[in-house]
């Protein structure tokens, strides 16, 4: 599929802005910032509110934390948001349903959370609000993401609106970050939350006129299926038997995940300390088993079922040979039970089994792809602040002013090259781009950490130690900038890159899904790893983390390198010329 602009040879640039001229381009960029408030409000300035109420110990306010946890885990009523109507408001469509109740729900929130003043007293109702928030948030993030996939053409294609939604999500970090702790200093905590609450209220009444996917053909389409709305009960496809067994092991791999979850976070969030459970051991022993038994057993089954039905075995028959099918090979659903199943079925497995039965092999290159590409950026986020406060000495003024004015200023300009590298050079060029650049601007890091000459002396070979110092900065300040301009520029092309790469692999028709649970691996990894990594930097040096983060970054390119030519390969073997990656509307492709 190829955009007609490419067809013409006309410049990426052109294709740009014919992408941005479309109703849904614009709506893509709200949407990223509404994805974007509620997190840097919930899990980053909410802690300088707890810090100024002054009567909120540090026990609880870590416990607060957990509540992201809810970002990290929303694959798991993914399914839920694919399939489930929510009543009075299912007319606007299927994702935009979900989309602007959770916006009001989270403006809802934070409203309520201004008429709050957090002491020990309110903590509870406090923290609850919080989590709704949170909750709503990620719910919302799952259903943009699938709406994404769902709206992209030839002209908004899903790479522009993957870079164009990125945007958003950073302009919202800034202004629910250092916007918010400026009006903060000014009007007070409750009038700033009550502002960004009427924000997000805001943005879910616009979000009524958002376009969505056509529902009326995908009605028309289930309806000409009769009592068999997924196509699950005709000849070729699983009996129903075999497809109640998988539907009955996912669930209850993916129910016992769900409780648990459920339970460490109202143990957590419980406003006696006492009966806390110990978050670090919580994500060390039941983070790997969360992920085992909704990721990697699923997908065994998955991959079982697909393998059988491809060798025709346990397959519904052509004919009515057993006795049991019809002489078209068809079962039909003679209970409510039998479609509940299919339902389930259609949520839960099918998902899974339409990933490893278009990816194959590939996909174990596509998992280690995913698992490793935001790893050097996203594991010592954590440490940043310590690294730049406690390890180098700048002052609070000085990192505010790098990281958070600057810094997001270097992402944004870093996500606009991205979303044009996409359109002129390609999808997997760009990925593969990204993937290097995110590795090796870690050496920044690394030469900051044992005195920063190598970065000082590129500042002022370029000029830009004089252009902080005519601001009214000093030459430490212009080194913290350059190398924090460097890591943001290349992270802000790789995360265009990597948000098109996993739109472009997840199917229309389970989109939620599989997005959720490609998307959350990454987080999950994460937040795995960051123990070990801070227990490094105490034994050894934060320079050799830096040296490990740029090789593990590098592996993440090779990854990508092979990801490039399995898929340069499936385009030659197809038999016709390969889709250009970069103009591709289509998912599948």
């Amino acid at each position: 599929m190829a955009d007609a602009a490419a067809k013409q040879g006309k410049p990426g640039w052109r294709a740009v802005l014919a992408a941005l001229k479309q109703p849904k381009t614009g709506y893509m960029l709200l949407f990223g910032f509404a994805a974007g408030l509620p997190y840097a409000l919930v899990l980053g300035t909410l802690y300088a509110w707890l810090s100024d109420a002054g009567d909120i110990d540090l026990e609880t306010m870590g416990v607060f934390s957990l509540i992201g946890l809810a970002y990290a885990f929303k694959f798991l009523w993914s399914p839920a948001l694919d399939r489930v109507d929510i009543p009075f408001v299912s007319r606007l469509g299927k994702r935009k349903q979900w989309i602007v109740t959770a916006q009001l729900v989270i403006g809802g929130a934070l409203v309520a959370l201004s008429f709050i003043t957090p002491s020990n007293s309110t903590i509870g109702i406090f923290s609850l609000l919080a989590g709704l928030a949170a909750f709503a948030s990620a719910t919302q993030d799952v259903v943009i993401d699938a709406w994404r996939v769902d709206v992209a053409d030839d002209v908004a294609t899903i790479d522009i609106l993957s870079t164009v939604y990125q945007m958003g999500y950073r302009i919202a970090a800034l202004v629910g970050g250092a916007l918010a702790l400026f009006a903060a200093e000014r009007v007070g905590w409750p009038a700033t939350y009550f502002g960004m609450g009427l924000t997000m209220l805001a943005v879910g009444f616009a979000g009524l006129w958002a376009p969505d996917a056509n529902a009326a053909d995908m009605a028309a389409d289930q309806a000409a299926l009769g009592d068999d709305p997924y196509g699950l009960r005709v000849a070729g496809q699983m009996l129903p038997k075999v497809r109640m067994t998988a539907l009955a092991i996912v669930a209850l791999l993916w129910g016992w995940a769900l409780v648990t979850v459920g339970v460490f976070m109202v143990r957590s969030l419980s406003s006696d300390p006492d009966a806390r459970p110990d978050s670090v051991e919580f994500i060390s022993n039941m983070g790997p088993l969360i992920v085992i038994a909704t990721v990697v057993l699923p997908a065994m089954v998955a991959a079982w079922l697909e393998s059988a039905r491809k060798r025709g075995k346990y397959v519904i028959p052509a004919g009515g040979e057993d006795g049991s099918a019809s002489q078209t090979g068809h079962y039909a659903a003679t209970s409510t039970g039998d479609r509940a199943m299919d339902h389930l079925y259609r949520a839960l497995v099918l998902p899974l089994t339409d990933l490893i039965g278009r990816l194959g092999w590939a996909i174990i290159i596509v998992i280690a792809l995913v698992l490793t590409y935001r790893i050097t950026d996203a594991i010592w986020g954590t440490f940043a602040y310590p690294f730049y406060l406690g390890e180098l000495e700048y002052t609070k003024d000085e990192v505010a002013v790098a990281s958070k004015f600057f810094g997001v200023g270097a992402l944004l300009v870093g996500l606009a090259l991205g979303g044009y590298l996409l359109t002129a050079i390609g999808r997997m060029v760009t990925l593969t781009l990204g993937a290097f650049l995110a590795a090796i601007t870690n050496l920044l890091y690394a030469d900051l950490a044992i005195g920063g000459e190598r970065v000082q002396a590129f500042a002022d070979m370029t000029g830009f130690t004089w252009a902080v110092g005519a601001l009214g900065g000093d030459d430490r300040l212009a080194t913290l900038m350059m190398a924090i301009a460097g890591e943001n520029i290349a992270v802000g092309i790789a995360g265009a890159a990597f948000v098109a790469y996993l739109s472009s692999i997840v199917s229309k028709g389970y989109s939620a899904v599989q997005y959720a649970l490609l998307s959350s691996l990454t987080l999950l990894v994460g937040t795995l790893g960051r123990g070990a990594l801070g227990q490094m930097i105490e034994e050894q040096s934060y320079y050799d983390v830096f040296i490990l983060t740029t090789l593990i970054g590098m592996g993440a390119v090779v990854l990508c390198i092979i990801e490039w030519i399995r898929q340069a390969r499936l385009g030659k073997a197809s038999g016709v010329v390969a889709p250009d990656p970069k103009l591709s509307a289509d998912p599948a492709e």
